[in-house]
């Protein structure tokens, strides 16, 4: 594997870790609703475990409220099991096919309480990026018959691209607290 080759996968391992603190900060229930909110429901339906984006269209009309309208009349009642036993804190009201998910206040404990959950999210971020640095920079010092300035720039690039990709999850940190923290 060529120098470059080591510096583009570590990159795009970093870009993962990303996305995928990104994705977990987004399942986070802030003050806000969101459809993004219900993404990690699973529902049990047509004998197996499938996501509810796949039986269900949810949208959000008022900003503490979510609707979800299933796609198959027969799976309200899984929907609504579903999401009570997500873990969530969500209370669902049925009225006809139409399941109503009202957001309610939280409080100020709770809101200290989801901050650190996405620190912790936010640290494992932080941690699989480093774990990409650390294997390019093994590779980096494995490889053969490279001149020694060429192997420590390319370590410079694997930092810098390190530090971007930190830097990133810090700021999507930054403004999930913020929009925690709003009353």
């Amino acid at each position: 594997m060529t120098l470059s080759e080591i510096a583009k996968s570590s990159r795009e391992g970093m870009q993962k870790a990303v996305e995928n603190t990104r994705r977990e900060l987004q399942g986070i229930r802030s003050g806000k609703s969101s459809p993004q909110l219900l993404e990690t429901v699973r529902v049990e339906a047509y004998g197996a475990s499938v996501p509810l984006l796949q039986v269900a269209m949810v949208t959000v009309p008022e900003p503490r409220m979510i609707v979800v309208q299933p796609f198959d009349k027969g799976l309200g009642a899984a929907i609504d099991k579903a999401i009570r036993d997500a873990g969530l804190g969500l209370n669902p009201q049925m009225q006809g096919n139409l399941i109503r998910v009202p957001l309610p206040m939280l409080s100020e404990e709770r809101r200290k309480d989801l901050v650190k959950i996405c620190s912790k999210l936010v640290e494992e971020g932080r941690v699989a990026v480093r774990q990409a640095r650390t294997d390019a920079m093994a590779r980096i010092k494995k490889t053969e018959k490279v001149p020694e300035d060429e192997k420590t720039r390319a370590e410079k690039d694997v930092q810098k691209h390190t530090d971007e990709a930190i830097r990133q999850i810090e700021e999507q940190l930054k403004i999930k607290e913020a929009e925690i923290l709003e009353v």
